[in-house]
C-alpha cells in the first residue's frame, strides 16, 4: 500500500465495529490508512474484523474497547493510539446510541447517556487528538452527525440536540484551526441501514403488522425521497474525499448525504 494516498496516517473511528463506523473505517483502510477501531461486541468478531482489515488491505489495525460515555476510557483509548503509532491523523468520531420518548417522558439516564456518547465523547477525542496533529500540522477531523444536525424529529430530543451540537463542535474547531493544515467537518447522514436503525424497523413492522421489507420502505419514504438507504459505503467514499489534498479548503462543512430529506 506504499502508493495508497493515506499511507503512513492513522485513522482513529469510534463505534466502528459495526455499520456507520465500520464501512468509514474499511474506505479509509482501503486508501492505506492505519486503523484504530473502537466499540462493543463479541471479542472473536472484533479479531476478525482486525484480520479481514490487515489480510484485504495490507495496514494495521488494532482495537480499543473504550467506553464513549466515560472520558478516563476516552483518554486511554487516545493515548494507545498513540503508542501503538505514534500519532492520530484522521480522527472520525461516529460512536452513537439513540433513544425515542416524548419530552416528558424521556428517561433522564437516556438524555445523559446520549449527550455524553453522541456529543461529549467528540470534544474530548478532539481535544487530545488535536495537539498530536499540531505537531505535523496535518489533520482531518470528521463528525458523523445526522440530517437530525441540521432538522429536527419528534421523540428524539436528546439525539437532535446531542446532533445540532456536533454540528456546532465542528465549527468551531473548523475555525480554530483555519491557519492550520487541520480541518474538520461533519457528515450528516439520512437512513442508513445500521443495526441502531433495524431496531426502528423491526419496531415499525411489529406495531403495524409489515413485513422487514415494507417496514424499510414505509421508514425511508417518510423522510427520504429517494426512497433509498444511504449505504455505509458511500459515507465511507465520502470521508475519504474529506482527508483528501482537493478538500483542503472544505472546512466547517455539514454535508449532507440523505436521498434529498433536507432538500425539502
Amino acid at each position: 500500500m506504499q502508493n495508497a494516498p493515506l499511507h503512513g496516517k492513522t485513522a482513529l473511528v469510534t463505534g466502528s465495529t459495526s455499520g456507520i463506523g465500520l464501512g468509514i473505517a474499511q474506505a479509509l483502510a482501503q486508501q492505506g490508512a492505519d486503523i484504530v477501531l473502537n466499540g462493543f461486541g463479541d471479542a472473536n468478531e472484533i479479531k476478525t474484523l482486525q484480520a479481514a482489515l490487515m489480510r484485504n488491505y495490507g495496514v494495521k489495525c488494532v482495537h480499543h474497547p473504550a467506553d464513549m460515555s466515560k472520558p478516563t476510557e476516552i483518554a486511554a483509548m487516545m493515548a494507545f493510539a498513540a503508542e501503538q503509532f505514534g500519532k492520530v491523523d484522521i480522527l472520525v468520531n461516529n460512536a452513537g446510541i439513540q433513544h425515542t420518548e416524548t419530552i416528558e417522558d424521556f428517561p433522564v439516564e437516556k438524555w445523559d447517556a446520549i449527550i455524553a456518547i453522541n456529543l461529549s465523547s467528540a470534544f474530548h477525542t478532539t481535544r487530545l487528538a488535536l495537539p498530536m496533529m499540531q505537531a505535523k500540522n496535518w489533520g482531518r477531523i470528521i463528525n458523523i452527525a445526522s440530517v437530525h444536525g441540521l432538522v429536527g424529529s419528534v421523540q428524539k430530543s436528546a439525539y437532535v440536540a446531542a446532533k445540532h451540537g456536533i454540528v456546532g463542535l465542528t465549527k468551531v474547531t473548523a475555525l480554530e484551526m483555519a491557519h492550520t493544515g487541520i480541518t474538520c467537518n461533519a457528515i450528516c447522514p439520512g437512513w442508513v441501514l445500521t443495526p441502531l436503525v433495524q431496531k426502528q424497523v423491526d419496531a415499525r413492522a411489529a406495531r403495524e403488522g409489515l413485513s422487514d421489507e415494507a417496514a424499510k420502505k414505509d421508514l425511508v419514504s417518510e423522510k427520504q425521497p429517494s426512497g433509498e438507504f444511504v449505504t455505509p459505503q458511500q459515507l465511507g467514499a465520502l470521508a475519504v474525499f474529506l482527508c483528501s489534498d482537493a478538500a483542503v479548503q472544505v472546512r466547517g462543512a455539514a454535508w449532507n448525504m440523505d436521498g434529498g430529506w433536507t432538500a425539502q
